[in-house]
Order: C-alpha cells, then sequence, then structure tokens
C-alpha cells in the first residue's frame, strides 16, 4: 500500500510522502519530492514534465532510534548497478542509458551497523535521472539531511503518469494518523 503526504508551503515543490509497505517491510517509509511542472525544449522536443526527487521519510527506521549507516549499495544485482545509469543531453529529456524503474523496483541497499539492511524503492515509475553518489562518501548526510542533501534518487515520470503519482497517496493529516496509530500499537 502506499500513502501520500502532501506537504505545503513551497511554491514549486509539492512534497508527497510514499508509506511504502513493500515486500513484507513494514514501517519502511519512503518520501517523494515533486517538482511542479516545468517546461523543457531538447532538439525539436517540448514537453512539461514533473522531476521525483526519492527520499527517507521523517519515520523510516534508519532515522530513527540513533542507527549508523554502515553501507550504501548501488549494485542491485549482478547485472544491474544504479551507479552505471548514464543519462544524457542538455535537459536529460532523451535518455539514452536512463534505466527505467517501477515503483516496486530496488534503488539502493542500506546496511546499518545493528546488521539490519534496507532496500530502498523506487515507489514511481519512471526513468532514473541519477543516483546521489555523495552518500556513498558521506552517510550522515542521509539521516542529518534526509530531503535536501541526503536524498537517494531522481526519478522522472512520464508527464502524463506523474498527476497519479500524487492520487492515492496520504494527505500530510492522513500520514501522521498512520504514524499515531503505528505508536498507539506497540
Amino acid at each position: 500500500r502506499r500513502a501520500a503526504v502532501a506537504v505545503g508551503g513551497a511554491v514549486a515543490v509539492t512534497a508527497v510522502c510514499a508509506f511504502a509497505d513493500v515486500k513484507g517491510r513494514p514501517r519502511e517509509d519512503f518520501c517523494v519530492l515533486q517538482h511542479s511542472n516545468r517546461r523543457i525544449q531538447y532538439s525539436n522536443y517540448d514537453s512539461s514534465y514533473r522531476i521525483c526527487v526519492i527520499t527517507l521519510a521523517e519515520a523510516h527506521p534508519l532515522l530513527q532510534n540513533g542507527k549508523a549507516i554502515k553501507s550504501i549499495n548501488y549494485q542491485i544485482s549482478a547485472n544491474c548497478s544504479r551507479l552505471q545509469n548514464k543519462v544524457s543531453g542538455k535537459s536529460k529529456r532523451v535518455w539514452p542509458g536512463a534505466q527505467f524503474l517501477t515503483e516496486f523496483a530496488p534503488l539502493c541497499r542500506i546496511s546499518s551497523s545493528d546488521g539490519e539492511e534496507y532496500t530502498i524503492y523506487s515507489c514511481i515509475r519512471g526513468r532514473l535521472i541519477e543516483v546521489n553518489e555523495n552518500i556513498l562518501n558521506n552517510p550522515s548526510i542521509l539521516q542529518e539531511k534526509p530531503s535536501t542533501e541526503g536524498y537517494i534518487a531522481v526519478v522522472l515520470p512520464k508527464f502524463e503518469e506523474s498527476k497519479s503519482i500524487t492520487q492515492g497517496l496520504l494527505t500530510q493529516k492522513e500520514y501522521e494518523e498512520v504514524l499515531l496509530k503505528r505508536l498507539n500499537s506497540s
């Protein structure tokens, strides 16, 4: 089940939090920061799009209880490394080399010092524009600044699908209710 949290305030960015109980891993919440409509031109192509930044949500276990991050690995399988994603083009719109992701596609795996491993999923369908290589050398920014410098990846959905990303997700209030229910049930 996915849930959305729309966080207001910014003119250009709509923040959407995705509660992802993906593959039987409850309480691992992801946040999708979606930039509002932006026009691009590439060669003879003119289009609108909404870029999405994938981050950890505030309630993700890696951001709780002082967990230390041991390693971050963008190597998904023997034949698939998100680090090998190479996007070209002035506006990155043509995307030769951009990997296509489904909402259940793993972006990376993060190991904590207590032996837990967390798989971070895309949460949305689209093209992988970039992964944040800075967190490989400085994993603490993932915890210190998860919604800015500590982002996981940037994904570009098809424009016609970008509106549906926010549909069916929880509002900020609904997400807070989920967090409250979790707190009361534990």
